[in-house]
This record gives C-alpha cells, structure tokens and sequence, in this order.
C-alpha cells in the first residue's frame, strides 16, 4: 500500500453517503505496500464505529478490476477470511473517485506476524490450500500479470542496473523459466486463480489464529506451485541466509497437504517454483527500487534479498525428500 492519489476527508465522505454506510470519523493514509492508495477509514454506524479500506488503483485498469473484486466476494462468501468489497445500492463492487477506480472493503481483525512460529506457518499453509480451492469455479478468471510474460518483458528494463554478474544470472535463469514451461510436468501443474503475494505483512493473525489474507490485486491464474512457493520463500527462509528453515518450512508444507495433498508434477517441480517466485520478486523489487514512482507515502524493497534467495536455491536445490510432512499434533 501506498498514498499516490491524496483524498479528503470531504471526498472520502461523499464516497461513504453514495454507498449508505454512515459518518466517516478518521481518514488515515497507509504506506504499506507499493502499488495503489491505500486509506484507513474508521466509520460511525448506528451507534458503533467500523473499519474499512478505501483503495484508488493506480496501475490496474477498470477492465482488469472485476476480477479481483469478484474474487475476494467469492472467497469471503465460502468463509476464507479475506476482505468483502462493499457493493453500491446497484450492486456495483468498484467505484470511482478522484477519477479513479476504487473500492472499500472492511479491515480485517489482528496484526501482521513478522517473525511467523510453526503454527502461523501451518495457519497460513492449511488457509492457501482451502482459498486454491474455494477459488476453482471463480466466475471471472484472469491470468496472473506477474507471470513468465512479465519477467521475459521486464528483465531487458532492468538489465542496465544490474552488474555483470547480476546480469548473467538474470539471462540464465529467464532461459531455465522459460524452458521449465515448455516441459509435460509443468503442462501437468494444477491451476487456478491463485493470491501470488501472500508475504507475511499479507496476513493476520490473533494470537496463533489466522484471522485475515488481503491484498489481492496481484492474483491471477496461475500454477498452484508457484502460489506455495512465494509463501515459503517469505515464511520459511531465513531471512540473511535463504536457507530452508526446516520446522516452518515443514508445518507449512504438511498443513497445505492435509487440505491439497501435492501431485508428482507438484513434487517434481518445486524447487523450479521456488526459484521461479524468487525471480519475479527479485524483477519486481528492482523496478521498484530503480525506477520509482512519486508518492507520498511509499516504502521500496531491496531487491538483493531476493537475489540471495535466488542464488540460494540454484546453488541448493530443495526437494522433499529431506522433510517429513507428517502433521505435528
């Protein structure tokens, strides 16, 4: 989340009467994230105050939108703690303001759990599994943007702030990618839409009990695979090294089996996934860090982390073999 597009307090409220939903009391920008404007606002309700986020999309179009929108009703109504959009008197889950198309969605209860235990990283494995599968007969389906098209047409963009060694890193792993799609295993992954940025900061928690997944707008269709491996790639990597960090590595793993067990493509896959998730981070945060965009509120990322993990994973392939995914009781 960011602040690129500023919204008044005046503004916010006409947005609040259209819909039906009461007295907008705070209005807070949020500088989370990095890809829209993000507002937290507190709302007074027949005698009760209410937490919602207002979203102004700043990349994504109305077209593409639906979608995400759908996406998140759909999930929300099949009992996955994600937010629900709010819909006009016509139904109409996006809306617009400052000439841009926007959504509210109510906030989610707890805080995100930055340095996750096992058991968050069971919560989060079991809770990707059921939203795979909530999510198959999705009205709308739409591919995910971030995927090999993105990362073949973006490393010529950041090839220039890359040192030779990066360099060649970057043009040998977007040719292993580019072969690993080719292959009848990945022909064979399982599909569908899928979250694509679920990091830590994605998720909340109350006490050791997920309580909220959010930030859908880089969602698309997708392998299954390449969904787990961001997740374990942020939540069971240690963070200066990229080495597997075994226990939470293995509760994320057997809590996402006990729900969808993984198939042979799966298995045979993962480390390709693994490093695929690393590349379109490393990609990402990159442009993000080089070639910024100007905003009130914004936090970029280092790139060289994923990097590291990239490296890491080319260097010691992982393979299942080595972890007993048996539950822990």
């Amino acid at each position: 989340m960011a602040v690129y597009t500023e919204v008044t307090f005046p503004q916010a409220q006409q947005l609040l009467s259209g819909l039906d939903l009461g007295e907008l009391q705070t209005l807070e920008g949020s500088a989370l994230g990095i890809e829209n404007t993000n507002y937290f606002l507190a709302v007074a309700q027949g005698g009760e105050v209410q937490h919602y986020v207002l979203t102004l999309f700043e990349r994504l179009t109305a077209e593409q939108l639906p979608f995400y929108l759908a996406l998140m009703q759909q999930l929300a109504r099949r009992g996955l703690p994600v937010p629900n959009p709010v819909t006009n008197p016509k139904g109409q889950i996006l809306h617009k303001l400052q000439g841009k198309p926007a959504a509210l969605v109510n906030r989610l209860p707890g805080k995100s759990q930055l340095t996750p235990t096992p058991a968050h990283c069971a919560a989060l494995g079991a809770t990707l599994a059921r939203l795979h599968l909530a999510a198959r007969d999705c009205p709308l389906q739409q591919e995910h943007l971030r995927g090999l098209a993105w990362w073949n047409a973006t490393g010529p963009v950041v090839q220039p702030f890359l040192d030779s060694a990066q360099g060649a890193l970057l043009r040998s792993e977007l040719a292993y990618q580019n072969h690993v799609a080719e292959s009848s295993a990945y022909a064979a992954l399982p599909r569908g839409p899928i979250h694509a940025d679920l990091f830590r900061d994605n998720v909340l928690f109350e006490d050791e009990r997920l309580s909220g997944v959010f930030d859908f707008y880089f969602a698309g269709v997708d392998n299954w695979l390449f969904d787990l491996a961001v997740c374990l790639n942020d939540w069971a990597m240690h963070p200066q090294t990229a080495v597997p960090e075994a226990t939470g590595f293995r509760a994320l793993l057997a809590a996402y089996e006990q729900v969808r067990p993984l198939t042979g493509p799966e298995r045979e896959l993962l480390n390709a996934m693994l490093r695929a998730a690393a590349l379109r981070f490393w990609l990402s945060r990159t442009c993000d860090y080089h070639l910024p965009r100007d905003a009130s509120l914004l936090q970029a990322h280092d790139p060289s982390h994923f990097e590291r993990v990239l490296r890491e994973r080319i260097a010691h392939p992982v393979t299942l073999s080595g972890y007993d995914l048996t539950p822990t009781t």
